[in-house]
């Protein structure tokens, strides 16, 4: 606004930012007597560290019919709607320490640094956000249940074991571990003018502007912003009417009160809260990506709600004992959880979890290190052309790499890369057609 110097094109980009916001993208796809917009796509990461119960990590069968490990039983009534996938494994974690090494790169197939430096790669929830982050208020939810740790083990920084989401090599997107402020990020107003009248939000600036322009530009900002004013009547009216035009988020703003401050003692309330944010964010169209970590590799969680409280995460890891089993299960609740709530949501030609891709994956198949076939099972997408109550099995084929997940996931999110981390190909059989 400084410049003396503006074009029409500099205009209308900086209006256009101000007006792409969230509830006016979610409805200015459909104008009356068009097509409806359709929902969209979204896409939740759950990582739980040190692997599962190296017995009762199974499936088999398909559809209705289809069987699951006892670590897989919160999942039961999905089953229709769940992929097991078998099979893959991140070439990059195969040549570093154990935890650290295994986990920095998860979700990049990046090659880590080693000693005290940090340097990962790009996590393929980052690069969604990055593509796709304009279309609502926040690019992406990442959120933890488990403070970062700090310290060398076996060679490598325990920021890795801490991080699976990274904005850039060096840098791990922030990670929000209190309940009370991802609730901020997510929906404080005090400091943004999403609960304001768009064309009054940039008008002062647009006046400026004016003056400088030549007569026919002139004419087109005005057309410009009477047309932002027109569609901002339509929406207030529709409103009035009770009428939606297109897709429109299901909540227009929270239905639950601010989380408490502080992180809470208990940790199945700990761990509802942050699963109840990240639906709650997709309900209300405020971000569209989300990773949640339930916990850290070589994690120091414990379970007193389960009876296990005589020994932490990673060590309880290392046994097949009936307490392991108690404890993986916790985890994989919340996974049925997130998916339960969101396939009560009706949402355009289905349901919401119809809409949304939930995997939950862990950076070793079992407790001791075992990371040449890991644990990944994907819930929904229906809609993103996933057919769930499947099994893909890709041990001993040449093609199994993680990434080559991460590609196909892309693809579903409108986000097509020609490759990814270590892979070129996409993830055979994931996606129908």
């Amino acid at each position: 606004m400084k410049n003396h110097h503006c074009t029409r094109r500099m205009v209308l980009r900086g209006l256009g930012a101000l007006v792409a916001l969230p509830w006016l993208e979610s409805l200015v796809a459909a104008e009356p007597g068009g097509a409806s917009a359709a929902p969209p796509k979204r896409l939740a990461v759950l990582f739980s560290g040190n692997g599962f119960h190296s017995k009762e990590w199974w499936a088999n069968g398909e559809g209705a019919g289809m069987e699951l490990g006892k670590v897989l039983e919160p999942l039961m009534p999905l089953r229709e709607k769940l992929v097991f996938i078998k099979g893959l494994y991140n070439h990059e974690a195969l040549t570093g320490g154990i935890h650290s090494a295994m986990t920095g790169g998860i979700l990049s197939g990046a090659k880590l640094a080693p000693g005290g430096s940090i340097r990962s790669g790009t996590s393929f929830d980052q690069v969604l956000a990055q593509r796709l982050g304009e279309a609502t208020r926040v690019p992406s939810l990442v959120v933890g249940c488990e403070e970062i740790f700090a310290g060398i083990h076996k060679g490598y920084s325990m920021i890795y074991s801490s991080q699976i989401s990274w904005s850039s090599p060096s840098t791990p997107t922030p990670l929000e571990i209190y309940p009370a402020l991802a609730f901020d990020q997510l929906f404080r107003t005090d400091h943004a003018a999403t609960d304001v009248s768009v064309l009054d939000a940039v008008l002062d600036d647009a006046k400026r502007v004016h003056g400088r322009l030549g007569l026919a530009d002139r004419h087109r900002l005005d057309e410009y912003l009477g047309s932002v004013r027109e569609v901002e009547t339509r929406i207030e009216r529709a409103a009035k009417e009770g009428r939606r035009e297109g897709w429109r988020p299901t909540l227009d703003k929270p239905d639950v009160p601010r989380p408490k401050d502080g992180i809470p003692s208990d940790l199945p309330e700990y761990f509802r809260l942050m699963c109840d944010l990240a639906v709650l964010a997709f309900r209300t169209d405020t971000t569209r990506i989300c990773s949640l970590k339930l916990n850290n590799d070589h994690s120091s969680q414990r379970f007193p709600h389960l009876k296990v409280d005589y020994m932490i995460h990673h060590l309880l890891s290392h046994s097949d004992t009936a307490d392991w089993l108690k404890v993986n299960q916790f985890f994989m609740e919340q996974s049925a959880y997130i998916a339960k709530k969101l396939d009560q949501i009706e949402e355009g030609n289905g349901t919401a979890l119809d809409n949304t891709m939930i995997v939950h994956l862990s950076s070793m198949l079992t407790g001791n290190h075992h990371n040449q076939d890991l644990p990944v099972v994907l819930l929904g997408g229906k809609n993103a052309g996933i057919a769930g109550g499947r099994i893909i099995d890709r041990s001993g084929k040449p093609e199994r790499k993680l990434c080559s997940l991460y590609l196909s996931l892309m693809d579903c999110m409108g986000v097509k890369l020609d490759r990814f981390g270590d892979a070129q190909v996409r993830l055979d059989g994931l996606v129908a057609g």
